[in-house]
């Protein structure tokens, strides 16, 4: 009698999900049947997020930066099912979606990302963007469009967070308003970019100063209006007038993991062991930003894509040591740097000795996310289309 395959659920397809489904692909099964791996979504398609500010200044377009899973999974044997998470049942081992499909499982992982809270901030729900999805970004350039395509002298937007995407879209938004934009960052700490080298702080501070973009620290934000903003500044609170605001503040997990009965840190991420398990739940992977991710010293890893990247090999990897009865390893996070984009055609990173900025950053930061990518396929038609850029150029007419 055939031994029935292992299942295998994965839930999520950012970096954490995708990556450990091609990861598992990969892996030799000659002495037992290949799992029936399911990776599940609710979009049709992965974005590759750091290349997301990209699509405002139209310097890339969606297929580059978001292609379908079909096309992905082709051939690999993985299955793909869009849909958003109903219930987890972890005694049970099945997944509801929201349409009633039910998903059975051996082994779930859980790599749902995280969400931007919109609740902390009058107003913030209703009239600002967060910017994490395809459809966030097609919501700002529909907005962009209507005002630059308006008779305003001036196209106002204000960013809630000098972190890496605040800054980011910062000097995107700046490069493509030009003299008509007027942005502004606000940012509730005293600098810019807390957490990085200083060499990317100052050369984002340089990029911002040069792009004219207004940068208030130890600012807090009150309220956000359908046109407005309030700033409380040293116990004094101004309402100036807005078009856009972005909102790149926190994060928090999905709240369909919040009631599952792990342990958590206090931003309520869920507590895992070295090996990327989930504590008193060895059925259970989970990583990226809902995870409290420790690598093998016990030292906690931000929920960077880098980090998603590398703990995706080491989910994969245990998820076979599990099935073949091998041991697993403890997740050895190693830290490559960081790239920022500030601008068009300009960039800044620091990492492994190596610090640069402007053209040259932005080739390499362009370079190391082109490798990054998911598959060969899609590494190729990618390269191929910004290498026949420049000829394209030449050629309109």
């Amino acid at each position: 009698m055939t031994e029935p395959s292992t299942k295998i659920c994965i839930l999520g397809g950012g970096f954490g999900g995708l990556y450990t489904a091609l990861r598992l692909s990969q892996l030799p099964w000659e002495n037992q049947p290949k799992p029936e791996i399911v990776l599940m979504d609710q979009h049709d398609r992965f974005l590759f997020l750091p290349l997301l500010y990209e699509l405002v200044t139209g310097e890339m377009e969606t297929w580059e930066i978001a292609p379908p899973y079909a096309e992905l999974l082709a051939s690999t044997g993985i299955r793909f099912q869009q849909g958003c998470v109903a219930n987890i049942d972890v005694n049970a081992k099945r997944v509801t979606l929201q349409d009633e499909t039910a998903l059975d499982y051996d082994y779930l992982v859980l790599a749902l990302g995280g969400e931007t809270p919109l609740d902390g901030v009058p107003g913030v729900a209703e009239h600002a963007i967060p910017f994490r999805a395809i459809a966030d970004a097609y919501r700002l350039q529909e907005q962009l469009r209507l005002l630059e395509a308006s008779a305003a002298e001036k196209i106002r937007v204000a960013i809630a967070g000098a972190g890496y995407s605040g800054v980011e879209l910062a000097c995107k938004l700046a490069d493509r308003l030009g003299d008509r934009g007027r942005i502004r960052l606000v940012e509730l700490s005293d600098q810019i970019l807390r957490t990085s080298p200083d060499f990317n702080r100052t050369a984002a501070q340089k990029a911002l100063e040069e792009r004219g973009v207004w940068i208030d620290l130890e600012t807090k934000i009150e309220s956000v209006g359908p046109d407005s903003l309030s700033l409380l500044y040293k116990g004094q609170t101004d309402t100036i007038p807005v078009d856009i605001v972005l909102w790149t503040v926190g994060s928090k997990p999905p709240s369909v993991v919040a009631s599952l009965p792990f342990a958590r840190n206090p931003r309520g991420q869920i507590t895992t062991l070295s090996t990327l398990q989930v504590v008193d739940h060895p059925h259970i992977f989970a990583l990226g930003d809902l995870a409290d991710t420790r690598d093998a010293e016990g030292q906690q890893i931000a929920p960077t894509a880098q980090a998603a990247f590398q703990a995706a090999d080491y989910v994969g990897w245990n998820l076979w040591a599990a099935i073949t009865g091998r041991p697993l390893l403890p997740f050895r996070y190693q830290h490559f740097g960081e790239m920022l984009s500030l601008g068009i055609d300009n960039a800044t990173l620091t990492g492994l000795g190596i610090t640069l900025d402007g053209s040259l950053a932005h080739i390499a930061r362009r370079l190391a996310y082109l490798y990054r990518m998911p598959t060969i396929d899609h590494q190729i038609k990618v390269g191929l289309n910004w290498m026949t850029q420049p000829l394209r150029e030449l050629l309109k007419p």
